[in-house]
């Protein structure tokens, strides 16, 4: 095959690298975008917290110029018209690391009656650690030990063991040359799920509720039951057959109601039990929208985001080593001028996010002005990505970014900003109304339902439509998953 030569002509579309980095700043909420901020300081030592000067942004463009412009006529270095300029001295610079004890320059302000508080913070052992004390307090030999600990080990954070004991076996063989069997293992197993937290080193659901009820003092006739129906009917349980519960057991509701408080007050994640409540993550909003004399203000939460700027240090140095003629000189002037460019780019592209974000959210205003001064959910009109898109004159992804987890804090609440985008449905009358004040109304329903014969999707179709809104049975089932709310027999209440 012989080779040969060809010019061919071709169209491609690349994006630069400031409009890639652009996007993804675009997407991160503010939490997020705190920690970009900080790893950019941390990655550019050109980029600075303050505020720009204007006659730093294209100072490097011109380095030989300016250098000479900093010179008079008789060729010595003009002084600062800054008198601060050169007089900047720090009293540190001339002390010592002794002088520098704060007792000998600063004033103590407190007095020989004041109450001089300390505070210490002691952290405790971990869930693990804990395991691992309750485990040397057993009277086992070194391997015995050694399967415990490696057992520990494997419990994930609910504290339930996932892996097959036979693998377990395996990897004891593999990583500690330690021969022992399924029934060795599952010996010190049953040791692990002595331990507190109850229900410890199970293997199931069912097993780890079954070790929380065995380990009851009193077995009063309730637990009883909830032992045998945790044991025996557990599918039957979980999804809540309860005819086929009172039937096999012979009891009433009353009987039935007294079980299942049993089996609520059991703890099904015993690995996270010292950690309730802990794991809320915090939300900040990226807009915020008040009322005033009945119009909705917007302004960017601009929380503990830093003012940026191009090093001074950086900008001196570009000039004395554009001025070299050696080879080190130029790499050196090459590094410094591509820092200052990335943090020029990462500066701009702040801005352009802070401009875009405010452009399509006050679109967003606009359309949805009516919510957003009364509250009222009804008044939410229906809105998709491409009204906003077409309206600012933006790509489609661009606003898709914009929405993405950002939040709003609102007189009303605090919302994601999606929530107020939604697919519009036409009533019997023609309206048009959101689908989010359909599953308003859906959540009401479900809400109201009788706990003990709860509402069908299709007996929500119907109810939908009795007020006028043509909805089929699948758009209810997917608008009911969506909000988070089980199937009906999963509703169900004794």
């Amino acid at each position: 095959m012989a080779l040969k030569q060809s010019q061919q002509l071709r169209l491609s579309q690349k994006l630069l690298p400031q409009q890639i980095l652009l996007m993804k700043l675009l997407q991160l909420p503010t939490l997020a975008l705190e920690e970009r901020i900080k790893e950019e300081l941390e990655a550019n030592p050109a980029l600075e917290e303050g505020e720009n000067e204007a006659a730093e942004e294209e100072v490097y463009e011109n380095d030989t110029t300016e250098a000479e412009d900093d010179l008079d006529e008789n060729g010595d270095v003009k002084e600062s018209e800054d008198p601060k300029a050169n007089n900047d001295v720090e009293m540190e610079d001339y002390m010592d690391d002794e002088e520098l004890d704060s007792y000998k320059y600063e004033v103590v302000n407190k007095g020989p009656d004041d109450e001089n508080r300390e505070f210490v913070v002691v952290e405790g052992p971990g869930f693990h650690e804990q395991l691992e004390q309750q485990l040397g307090l057993k009277d086992l030999d070194n391997k015995e030990y050694t399967i415990g600990t490696y057992l520990i080990g494997c419990l994930d954070e609910d504290g339930y063991i996932r892996r097959e004991l036979e693998l377990i076996v395996d990897d004891l063989a593999f990583n500690y040359n330690l021969t022992t069997t399924i029934e060795e293992v599952e010996k010190i197993l049953l040791v692990i799920q002595s331990f507190d937290p109850p229900g410890v080193g199970a293997r199931s659901l069912q097993e780890c509720l079954l070790i929380q009820l065995d380990r009851k003092k009193e077995k009063t006739r309730e637990v009883v039951l909830a032992i045998d129906v945790i044991k025996h009917q557990m599918d039957e349980f979980s999804k809540k057959h309860y005819d086929k519960i009172l039937r096999r057991l012979a009891i009433d509701n009353d009987d039935l109601k007294d079980i299942i408080e049993v089996i609520k007050h059991l703890n099904p994640r015993p690995g996270n039990s010292d950690t309730k409540g802990v794991g809320n993550s915090e939300v900040v909003p990226d807009f915020l929208v008040g009322v005033n004399d009945g119009k909705p203000e917007l302004s960017l939460n601009g929380r503990n985001l830093p003012d940026l700027k191009i090093s001074k240090e950086y900008i001196e140095m570009l000039r004395e080593y554009s001025k070299s003629k050696n080879k080190d000189g130029k790499e050196a002037s090459g590094f410094i001028k591509n820092k200052i460019e990335n943090a020029e780019w990462f500066i701009e592209a702040l801005n352009q996010r802070y401009t875009t974000l405010l452009l399509c959210m006050q679109c967003i205003l606009e359309y949805q002005e009516e919510y957003f001064v009364t509250g009222d959910e009804s008044k939410i009109r229906p809105m998709i990505l491409k009204d906003i898109a077409n309206r600012v004159g933006l790509d489609l992804s661009t606003v898709s970014r914009v929405a993405n987890s950002k939040y709003v804090q609102t007189p009303y609440g605090t919302f994601l900003l999606k929530t107020f985008f939604s697919e519009s449905m036409s009533t019997e009358s023609g309206e048009e109304v959101s689908s989010r004040e359909i599953k308003r109304i859906l959540k009401d329903y479900v809400d109201q339902e009788d706990k003990k014969h709860p509402l069908t999707d299709d007996e929500l179709c119907a109810k939908l439509k009795e007020k006028g809104y043509t909805i089929a049975r699948r758009t209810v089932a997917k608008y009911r998953e969506q909000l988070d709310i089980p199937v009906g027999r999963l509703r169900k209440e004794v």
